[in-house]
């Protein structure tokens, strides 16, 4: 229903509430506060403890004059009074306030309370004068706009809950409210905007949680059903050769690697294909994992494809499949947007014929005129890209191929939990022999000169470095900005005698890559970068990473950059250098400098940030959760996962008590079902 039908809401109006996300009705009623003020809380003025948020309603006494502190600061205080007691309004750099009261009428405050000196202070308090009509109770508080007050998006969306009979229906079954003790949708909805009190608020939250984990979770096991219907993909057997491989190698596989191999192999004897995601942390020896898998795919007769998501990337496993196939007769083939027309005609035709066996490549990969004669293995080296289309785009150049994912972002198991529900996850926990441990320090700006200083040293060793920018708000631009500046200062101060290169976000894909492989070929001796090569190139002779203004970045990603360096068997450093000294970015920097795990880190980042933060559902395509959160909301995941996995097993969607369960579903999710992707 449209917004138009509210009393008050004109074209302005509804600009405002558009550019806010609210384009119709049923967009109001669902649009939840972002918090609440408790305005209840009235009492004597005595009785009031520091900190407290509290409601105050009384008439202006006193206006003082502002003054001005020692560290330039404007104070302005205003005196209240009340039968429960005096209490002094305080407004910071707002001079003008002063002349919003007069004394004598009448004021209603609310704000959190400061004791300072016997003096009991209420600090930038929100007003209203119209005393009468004050509202009283349980406020929402919404996220909106200078052009959209909360005064008036409280009344909008207080009309809107008129026609919420019109607008919404109950779509979960009685018989699960019973089970689940949940409030119907209509009371949850009305109270979650206007509640009775906080207990009451509690409930209305879980309904709405409930729902929306419900609701996404049938809808991915609906998905996920139909993705693994089919049982006709190509059983391919453990080839005899298999042994033989093994020992050829230079190395001793892990227990870690060990078990994913035979859980992958395991899976491709099936004629249901196998869906797995190989989580391993940054040099845990996932490539080999691969290897195995493919070599395993062509000395079965079959083809099989590999997708990185940089050309350098896949240039990197060209040469290093190359190297451990090559000898067995395997034929290896790269195809990447800077494979010459002609090559790639060859590669293609023999791609097309079958004398390709594995093909390693780009998303080239998946353009039309790329055809395979048999190809049953997929793997794509997502790093730390998910949900990508092109993904499901090369699944389907085969017959129901056999997928594998792999990815060095460690997923904590909530997520993991929910993102891939049914899909098959191996876990590679164990760094190979010779693996260096890489020793992380925190070091605050003052320290900068010493440690650029101190890079002499490595450099006269050999080595090389690399210099991250710190992370500008959400502006590439700025980044840009701030890595021209960085390498400008570097070579003007610290490395005068030394070759310093430059990558960022603005160069194409060809300047990355010839820079990458300048780097790689010994040829830069410092590479200043934005996050660009947080998915790089693998540079043994690169030991220090240094991280600018290290606060602003995740520690997921921080942990990724950190993974560039320690590659080689020479010793390597990563600096975290940053100014911050809020409790929250020095807690996040004593965690780098604690554990190189991981899943550990993935953890904690997740804990500290959110999961919207960490892991955007949005890169999934899935729906947005607008009052859930899979992490903080675990029980409530599990209840409703369960309940999910019973739904489908049972079909009880079928039945006509679900019928409206099943229109949520198909309307939440609409077209984005073919946008996400799971192998």
């Amino acid at each position: 229903m449209e917004l138009e039908k509210i009393k008050g809401v004109g074209p302005k109006i509804l600009k405002h509430l558009n550019s806010i996300g609210i384009y119709t009705i049923e967009d109001a009623i669902t649009y939840f506060p972002r918090d609440y003020e408790d305005r209840n809380n009235i009492k004597p003025v005595v009785e009031m403890k520091d900190g407290e948020m509290i409601s105050f309603i009384g008439e202006t006494s006193i206006i003082y004059g502002s003054r001005r502190t020692a560290t330039g600061k404007t104070i302005t205080k205003i005196l209240f009074k009340s039968e429960i007691g005096y209490l002094t309004g305080v407004w910071f750099n707002q001079p003008y306030i002063k002349n919003t009261f007069k004394v004598g009428e009448s004021i209603y405050l609310f704000g959190r309370v400061s004791r300072k000196m016997g003096e009991i202070q209420i600090i930038e308090p929100q007003y209203e004068k119209d005393v009468d009509n004050v509202p009283k109770g349980i406020i929402p508080v919404y996220s909106t706009n200078k052009y959209l007050s909360q005064k008036v998006l409280r009344k909008i969306i207080a009309q809107a809950l008129n026609y919420i009979d019109d607008e919404i229906s109950e779509c979960i079954p009685e018989s699960i409210r019973k089970i689940y003790k949940l409030l119907d949708i209509k009371t949850t909805l009305t109270n979650i905007h206007f509640p009775k009190n906080m207990q009451f608020l509690n409930l209305c939250r879980r309904r709405i949680k409930f729902e929306e984990l419900l609701t996404l979770q049938l809808g991915l096991f609906l998905i996920k059903k139909r993705l693994i219907q089919s049982n006709n993909a190509f059983g391919i057997p453990v080839c005899k050769e298999m042994k033989d491989f093994k020992e050829s190698l230079l190395f001793e596989l892990t227990g870690a690697q060990s078990k994913t191999i035979r859980e992958i192999l395991t899976d491709m004897k099936n004629s249901k294909p196998m869906n797995r995601l190989v989580q391993g942390d940054v040099g845990s020896g996932k490539t080999i994992v691969a290897v195995i898998a493919l070599f395993n795919c062509a000395r079965n007769g079959y083809q099989g494809a590999m997708m990185a998501p940089t050309e350098i990337l896949a240039e990197q496993h060209f040469e290093s499949f190359n190297s451990f196939l090559g000898k067995w007769g395997i034929r290896v083939g790269l195809i990447t947007g800077s494979t010459l027309k002609s090559k790639k005609k060859e590669i293609l035709d023999k791609l097309a014929s079958g004398e390709i066996d594995i093909i390693i490549g780009t998303h080239a990969l998946i353009q039309e005129n790329v055809q395979f004669n048999n190809l049953s293995l997929v793997i794509t080296d997502e790093q730390h890209r998910f949900g990508v289309r092109q993904r499901a785009d090369l699944i389907n150049k085969g017959h129901n191929p056999h997928v594998l994912v792999m990815t060095a972002t460690p997923i904590p198991r909530t997520l993991a939990l929910f993102l891939y529900g049914d899909m098959d996850i191996s876990i590679i926990n164990e760094m190979p022999k010779g693996r260096q441990k890489i020793s992380t320090h925190f070091v605050k700006g003052t320290g900068r000169d010493k440690v650029y200083h101190s890079l002499n040293n490595e450099i006269q060793k050999g080595r090389q470095i690399y210099v991250v920018c710190p992370l500008v708000e959400e502006s590439e631009n700025l980044q840009v900005e701030s890595a021209v500046e960085t390498e400008k200062n570097l070579k003007e101060k610290y490395f005068m005698n030394y070759r310093v290169g430059l990558l960022h976000g603005r160069m194409n894909s060809r300047e990355k890559d010839e820079v990458m492989h300048s780097f790689k070929a010994g040829n830069i001796d410092v590479l200043v970068s934005t996050t660009v090569i947080e998915v790089g190139v693998n540079v043994p002779n690169a030991t220090v990473m240094i991280i600018e203004n290290a606060d602003r970045f995740g520690l997921a990603q921080l942990h990724q950059l950190r993974g560039r360096v320690g590659r080689g068997t020479h010793k390597s450093y990563c600096i975290l250098i940053s100014e911050a000294k809020n409790q929250v970015a020095l807690d996040r920097m004593k965690i780098m400098t604690s554990t190189n795990d991981g899943f550990v880190i993935a953890e904690k980042d997740m804990e500290m940030r959110g999961t919207g933060e960490f892991f955007g559902v949005r890169q999934h395509g899935l729906p947005e959760l607008k009052m859930a959160d899979i992490v903080k909301d675990i029980d409530v995941l599990k209840e409703t996962r369960d309940l999910a996995r019973e739904i489908i097993n049972k079909d009880y969607l079928s039945l006509t008590e679900y019928s409206l369960l099943m229109n949520s579903i198909n309307k939440i999710f609409n077209e984005k079902a073919e946008n996400i992707t799971f192998n």
